[in-house]
């Protein structure tokens, strides 16, 4: 089968190839996908760059875990009935040498999610973090029902979400963060009723004009390492933050500032969601996209070949919102 693989950390340009690698077969438990669409996330990216660790867990990686396509194969104890199925993928590539970025991939069948019809392949590519990640951000706890929601890269691949996902849980109130005008459009697309641009407004001012005061109650929060003053000052107090990303591993905590304010923090990363909690986002994302209740934002749309190109576009973040390969 046709891949695109690196056997070493580094530049895109440099360390991504692509060739001919065995194609798998599924194993007890396991079914094998025809891949259409390869997903780029952001963790893709870094983890190729080297930026985690330059030290390789497999000689040859075939990155991205997010993807979709068709099963074609089925291992034992799988009904052979999922046999053309379309399906979007999650976790292809977590603690795996081969993920999506090739013409077959082979999985356990529970990642393997049956798509509803009317669905785009392409938007399947975009549900495995993106989508998964704002759904638990957004419900996590006791969710945002009545509850004043500031989503931080509100126009971002997880953020577009997010705002969407907040209106469609109650929340009593959306504001958006932004770095510029045509991300502000996007995110009020999306269901803001306010967006703030980070880089040039007065962030607190504006909050505390717009919630009378008091302060949001949850901050769904991409870079903590940026943004951790700041989030503790726009909270209400006993607000909460939850912390999917950050541009920095390490990060100093204002402590007297958070614990004077009764401060939840929760922390999580979509690989290792708990099974009751990811099975509960995949059955209501299923529901949603049923409905089509959620709108998608795919800003690019590449061949594998050009996959350093994909990587390269995610990495500067010139393009707002999902960057998927089309595999052929």
């Amino acid at each position: 089968m046709q891949a695109a693989f690196y056997e070493q950390t580094g530049p895109a340009s440099e360390v991504l190839r692509m060739g001919e690698l065995p194609t798998p077969s599924p194993g007890p438990g396991e079914v094998r996908v025809k891949v259409a669409w390869s997903g780029v996330n952001p963790s893709d990216v870094k983890t190729r760059a080297g930026l985690r660790s330059k030290i390789l867990p497999f000689p040859c990686i075939i990155p991205h875990s997010d993807g979709a396509g068709v099963i074609d194969q089925v291992g034992p104890g799988v009904p052979a009935t999922r046999i053309g199925e379309r399906v979007w993928l999650w976790n292809a590539a977590w603690e795996r040498p081969f993920g999506t970025a090739a013409q077959y991939v082979v999985l356990p069948s529970e990642q393997a999610v049956l798509l509803p019809p009317a669905v785009d392949l392409a938007v399947g590519a975009c549900l495995g973090i993106p989508a998964l990640t704002a759904y638990h951000a957004v419900t996590v706890g006791s969710g945002v029902a009545g509850k004043r929601v500031l989503v931080a890269g509100g126009a971002g691949a997880v953020g577009h979400y997010a705002v969407q996902l907040a209106r469609l849980k109650g929340a009593k109130q959306v504001i958006a963060t932004v770095s510029g005008p045509e991300k502000g459009i996007l995110a009020q697309a999306a269901g803001a009723e306010i967006v703030l641009n980070y880089k040039s407004d007065d962030l607190l001012a504006a909050i505390q004009d717009a919630t009378a005061g008091q302060g949001v109650d949850r901050i769904i929060e991409v870079d903590f390492a940026a943004n951790v003053n700041t989030d503790i000052a726009l909270l209400r107090p006993n607000g909460e933050v939850i912390v999917y990303g950050s541009g920095a591993p390490e990060i100093s905590l204002p402590f007297s500032p958070a614990i004077r304010k009764g401060v939840w923090l929760n922390f999580f990363i979509v690989y290792s969601l708990e099974v009751e909690a990811r099975q509960r986002a995949i059955a209501d994302l299923s529901l949603l996209l049923a409905g089509n209740h959620l709108n998608h934002n795919i800003a690019a749309r590449l061949p594998l070949a050009q996959i350093a190109e994909a990587h390269d576009l995610v990495e500067r973040g010139r393009v707002m919102g999902n960057v998927v390969l089309e595999v052929t």
